[in-house]
């Protein structure tokens, strides 16, 4: 019988997120081929995934925000990212943004990892307020109420699908530990 995979969820510190770009580009590339809306419409190239995520590393590089990885044997399955770079009267507060796992990795628990280790890495930066939003009726949306966070409510025709259409968002937060008081 063959041992199950182990799978490897870490953030790409330094030089690291660049170095997994062409990785982390593929799955976002999947993720908007599947039909997810995480802001991108068809056609979604290479050369698009690849210029969104370099947007992203460049942000990581200055502190801006966090880029969380997944990896099964070595390949790159799986990414989250928390934005650190708010207002400065919300200091506390982090988003979390681009949950995305290939479609070929999926059901395999790594969405909910991937998101244990954003929300330990945001109280790792300081952090203890997190908000996220998700399409509404999608996958995710359980993921969240099964990991304790709080649903807000939902904005109807709020984004779309890569094919056009229209998508509800439903808005969540969740309490990571005591806010600083002033």
């Amino acid at each position: 019988m063959a041992a199950p995979k182990e799978i490897e969820v870490r953030r790409l510190a330094g030089g690291e997120a660049r170095a997994h770009l062409d990785g982390l580009a593929g799955v976002l590339r999947d993720c908007v081929e599947g039909g997810a809306s995480v802001s991108y419409m068809a056609p979604f190239s290479d050369e698009d995934a690849r210029s969104a995520f370099d947007g992203f590393v460049a942000e990581a590089e200055r502190g801006r925000r966090l880029i969380i990885a997944a990896f099964d044997d070595g390949k790159l399955v799986g990414t989250v990212q928390v934005i650190l770079a708010l207002p400065p009267n919300q200091p506390h507060r982090g988003e979390i943004a681009k949950l995305l796992v290939r479609r070929s990795a999926r059901r395999q628990g790594i969405a909910r990892r991937l998101m244990e280790r954003a929300e330990a890495e945001a109280v790792a930066v300081g952090k203890t307020l997190l908000v996220l939003d998700t399409v509404t009726g999608d996958p995710a949306e359980a993921l969240y109420t099964g990991m304790g966070w709080t649903r807000v409510g939902v904005i109807p025709n709020f984004a779309l699908y890569p094919d056009g259409r229209p998508c509800a968002t439903t808005f969540f937060w969740k309490a990571l530990a005591e806010s600083p008081r002033p």
